[in-house]
């Protein structure tokens, strides 16, 4: 008798961790619908992000797949595994989120491991205290007297990028325009953000460039640790084990810390962000916290981040498209030419700006490819949404889907199609300014977004000034997004041909 209540009461036991268990994992999958919010329906375990975390689907893909489903609706409810996510998709209330009611969504939510990877407090990801104090001290560095002064730094660095492609074109085999513009973003990085000559360009061997591969890198292992971040951050921390290679956090810190002493015992000034940082670091009495030097590098490290992958990548896809559009890159050839015969031959600071047509481009590349597709945002305050019922708690995830959003019909006719004139000022001014996300918007929009435009503008101009570029055997088309890649990249890399133009 004893036995058998003994074996009645494990099987109830049991039934009860059972149904724990599967009240935990599915417990919040009535949040969306509580609240009136449209979504699809979440998957055990996965909640609706089964593809992204299988590596199926790029997180661009994935999200407008969701999104797709529910055309017109200005909200809609997923789940990252059981966390739910709000999708904002409504222009109006995408500038409630970024702009008008900023000070409810300042966090952008992104789960840190200070211990574990210190690099990670950047203005990116830094909470609101930290990150109000920072961002007016670094934002002087973007001024246009700044800009013009880092101007010289990175057409220095274009110019060896011009002459190492001359180089690889005459072997007359396809170009990986990935790499070498990459090569060129981490020059250019290095030169205004660490001071240093990375001389990524010519040397295979770069360190720099090798630690910017590693940091971009998507091995089985740094995927399994990227979703345990996001997913079970306890665990990750109890782990131990960062996702970001300890000789990567390593190598930046000592190169900014060697910097920085022979600047400071050498008294030497090159009007750099590293000439900022150690303004802030000899200035302490200015924060409400301690300024590490982990702290300085991490601000310098996400300038690395945003400034080398994302330039690079911008770079390729706009060659990627002129290639397949040879009469837009004709008329894009033909309006630099007419530049550089008009300032004796040389590429200045006003001369890029002027180029009317080139931003055309640049922002067409960004609108059909943008780099980040997905901004992120906390509420850190209850919040009801204008003009709805739905009420969000404070902590909810706020996910704002820029690619869903560039790529609807409604703002941009014909979507998928490449096409310069979308970008007229008429055409600009017609539509609402939250329909054009690349750099984000608000206070915490991107910091460099200035220097992003005139690194990626001069690499264009190196090329199209020197070249024609077609596709080849070796050239992936239709695009197809690399689901391991965070940011926005092709699979298979971007390979064009190149041939001199007079």
């Amino acid at each position: 008798m004893i036995g058998v209540l003994g074996t009645v009461e494990m099987l109830c036991a049991l039934a009860a961790i059972l149904t724990g268990i599967w009240y935990y994992l599915v417990g919040n999958y009535g949040f969306w619908k509580e609240r009136g919010v449209p979504g699809p329906e979440p998957r055990l375990l996965f909640g609706n992000i089964k593809d992204i975390m299988l590596v199926r689907d790029s997180f661009g893909e994935s999200l407008k797949k969701m999104c797709d489903q529910f055309p017109g609706a200005p909200l809609v409810g997923i789940y990252a595994r059981r966390t739910p996510v709000l999708l904002v998709r409504d222009p109006e209330l995408v500038k409630d989120v970024m702009i008008k009611d900023f000070s409810t969504f300042s966090e952008r939510g992104n789960p840190m491991h200070e211990k574990m990877e210190p690099l990670a407090a950047h203005l990116f990801n830094l909470e609101t205290k930290r990150w109000r104090s920072l961002r007016p001290k670094l934002s002087p560095l973007f001024t246009t007297g700044k800009m013009k002064h880092m101007f010289a730094l990175i057409l220095e660095c274009a110019d060896y990028f011009e002459k190492y492609i001359h180089i690889l074109a005459e072997k007359g085999e396809p170009i990986d325009c990935r790499e070498i513009t990459a090569k060129f973003t981490t020059d250019v990085i290095g030169s205004c953000a660490f001071g240093l000559q990375m001389n990524a360009i010519g040397d295979e061997d770069s360190e720099f460039r090798k630690m910017g591969r590693k940091v971009f890198e998507v091995s089985l292992k740094a995927r399994i640790l990227q979703i345990m971040r996001m997913a079970a951050p306890w665990l990750y921390e109890l782990i131990g084990i960062s996702a970001l290679p300890l000789d990567v956090q390593q190598f930046f810190m000592s190169s900014m810390k060697e910097t920085i002493d022979y600047r400071m015992k050498n008294d030497f000034r090159r009007g750099d962000l590293v000439d900022m940082l150690i303004e802030i670091k000899n200035n302490p009495e200015k924060l409400d916290f301690e300024l590490t030097d982990a702290l300085i590098t991490a601000q310098a490290f996400v300038f690395f981040l945003a400034g080398f992958e994302t330039s690079s990548t911008t770079i390729s896809h706009a060659l990627l498209e002129l290639a397949q559009y040879q009469d837009i890159q004709d008329r894009l050839r033909k309006e630099i030419k007419e530049s550089l015969k008009a300032n004796n031959h040389s590429v200045t600071y006003d001369s890029v700006k002027e180029m009317k047509y080139l931003d055309m481009v640049f922002q067409e590349t960004l609108r059909l490819r943008p780099p980040v597709v997905f901004h992120m945002r906390k509420a850190v305050t209850d919040y009801t949404f204008r003009g709805t019922n739905v009420t969000i708690p404070k902590g909810q995830k706020v996910w704002i889907p820029v690619w869903d959003i560039h790529q609807n019909p409604e703002y941009y006719p014909k979507p998928e199609v490449f096409d310069p004139e979308r970008f007229t000022d008429d055409m600009r001014q017609a539509r609402h300014p939250m329909t054009y996300l690349p750099f984000g918007d608000g206070p915490r929009n991107c910091i460099g977004a200035r220097f992003a435009v005139y690194q990626t503008k001069l690499g264009l101009i190196k090329v199209l000034s020197n070249f024609k570029v077609d596709v080849c055997d070796k050239t992936h088309i239709p695009y197809k997004p690399d689901p391991k890649s965070f940011l926005l990249a092709p699979i298979g890399g971007v390979y064009l041909q190149f041939s001199k133009v007079n």
